[in-house]
């Protein structure tokens, strides 16, 4: 098989536009499950909007509530809802390398595996990483079904500008997850 991969000059939400269509166009050769990055909520609500209407299991996975302030949820109520009702389900939970790790990292200036996983992931670049993450949250809460290949949309920050087949399998079998394809990236 011979697939054109989408380089985006630079990371962020400009290439969210050019995401959406390759997913689209995945949507039509019958890939039934998407799940996408939104943090505010914008991302998901575009793939949202642009689904609406098709047979697909979309899936918005967002932070987990006090990833940034204290009891705060960065996805707004409004965006939540708007999802919901075009037929998205939410995932909202610690981001999979992010977890008690991170707490244990920065209290005894240590590194960890899932440290590790991340930073390995992120030489291809931020949205891999969080391709792979969203993946398997999604599959750990059963709103994807494991060993099936989904489409995975992620970004540096906010917006889209990856995009991957990733096989899916629930975070504690994270080893066995494997990137099909890559269809977007920035360089």
């Amino acid at each position: 098989m011979i697939r054109q991969v989408e380089y985006f000059e630079k990371p962020g939400k400009e290439n969210t536009t050019g995401c959406l269509e390759i997913v689209k166009e995945l949507v039509k050769e019958g890939y039934s499950h998407v799940v996408v990055a939104t943090t505010g909520g914008e991302t998901g609500l575009a793939f949202a909007r642009a689904l609406k209407g098709q047979t697909v299991n979309l899936v918005a996975v967002t932070h987990n509530v006090g990833f940034g302030p204290p009891n705060q949820d960065e996805c707004s109520e409004a965006a939540r809802k708007e999802m919901q009702a075009l037929g998205a389900k939410i995932y909202t939970g610690t981001i999979l390398t992010r977890s008690i790790d991170y707490a244990f990292m920065r209290q005894h200036q240590g590194i960890s595996p899932s440290y590790v996983a991340a930073q390995t992931l992120r030489l291809f670049c931020q949205g891999m990483k969080v391709a792979a993450e969203i993946t398997a949250e999604a599959c750990d809460a059963g709103l994807v079904p494991e060993g099936v290949d989904v489409i995975a949309v992620a970004g540096a920050g906010r917006g889209a500008d990856t995009v991957a087949i990733i096989e899916a399998h629930p975070s504690h079998r994270f080893l066995e997850i494997r990137f099909r394809q890559i269809l977007a990236k920035p360089i």
